[in-house]
């Protein structure tokens, strides 16, 4: 049986976030499913060992311009005409769109199944999708996704880059999409200066390559810490997973690195600036820090200033001890 699931939010973090859910279908029915989503979702590499997860399709829409594949009418008849090769036998959409739907009946997919019509509004992305698998198959889906890394990578990666076990191995996730999600740099060299007085580390940076994560990763490679530090921007996503796989811990700001080492199995302090709670708390494996006056975190708390070093410290000593 030929089964499509179609999840068009875009970025890595709402990816891994659908995993559970997607697998969930692939379990009730016994087969691979096959996804529908955007090429920054970075879907190829997170499903890269995945045994649920069947033929990934590029959703082609560009948010900016409005210019992809897959925009606009046309666009939507050009993915109708596209889907219906595949002869999918049912299809749940992960999204509230009418257009989702007419392309599935245009597609000639017989069992729609869909969330509510026109209740995107204030829609929590967790409970939505859960409500969704119990009315559709009948599944209480926990929201704790897992990404299988290669335990042959995991071991060669280790020695490629001397990851040794007596030292205390731990991601810096510095980067974020957003200018109000990456805390400054002054705060994570504080935190490495009071692991450092404690313990024997190794600090692997994970950033992305734009102007101002460069700057904070730049402001830490020019520390004293340089020498204990690697970092991750020049490598692939799927290149650091079995780096992020050899470490014991994370930090990381709300961005596509809590995601991904929570995701892997690793303890992830989640520094929770400017989004919904939510986002740094929905697995068991992540364990949040909010702004210093805050009692909660949502858009426009505006508050990657006042994450205090000393906190962030004190939950890394109670996790890896």
């Amino acid at each position: 049986m030929k089964i499509l699931a179609i999840q068009n939010r875009m970025g890595i973090g709402d990816m891994i976030i659908y995993l559970p859910f997607i697998e969930a279908i692939a379990k009730k029915y016994n087969t691979k499913v096959d996804i529908l989503v955007k090429a920054n979702s970075k879907a190829k590499e997170i499903f890269k060992f995945n045994n649920y997860v069947g033929e990934i399709i590029n959703l082609d829409r560009n948010n900016k311009n409005k210019k992809g594949l897959h925009d606009g009418f046309f666009g939507s008849i050009t993915l109708a005409n596209q889907l219906k090769n595949y002869k999918f036998k049912k299809v749940f959409i992960f999204n509230s769109s009418l257009r989702y739907k007419l392309i599935c009946k245009l597609a000639y997919i017989n069992e729609i199944y869909q969330y509510p019509l026109f209740e995107k509004k204030n829609q929590h992305i967790i409970l939505a999708a859960q409500n969704f698998l119990k009315d559709t198959i009948g599944e209480n889906v926990n929201s704790e996704p897992k990404i299988d890394v290669d335990k042959k990578s995991i071991s060669e990666t280790a020695i490629k880059f001397n990851i040794k076990k007596e030292e205390k191995n731990i991601i810096l996730g510095i980067g974020g999409s957003g200018n109000t999600k990456r805390i400054p740099s002054k705060i994570f060299l504080k935190f490495m200066e009071m692991c450092d007085n404690e313990y024997n580390c190794r600090f692997f940076l994970a950033t992305g390559i734009n102007e101002e994560e460069q700057s904070i990763l730049k402001d830490i490679l020019n520390s004293k810490y340089n020498s204990k530090c690697l970092a991750l921007d020049k490598m692939s996503l799927f290149q650091t997973f079995p780096i992020i796989a050899n470490c014991d811990i994370a930090i990381c700001n709300d961005s596509s690195f809590s995601h991904l080492s929570s995701a892997i199995g690793i303890q992830t302090i989640v520094l929770m600036a400017d989004t919904p709670l939510l986002y740094g708390s929905y697995s068991s494996k992540m364990f949040p820090i909010i702004p210093d006056g805050e009692v909660t975190v949502k858009h426009d708390t505006l508050g990657k200033d006042r994450i205090d070093p000393q906190k962030i410290f004190y939950k890394f000593k109670e996790l890896i001890n």
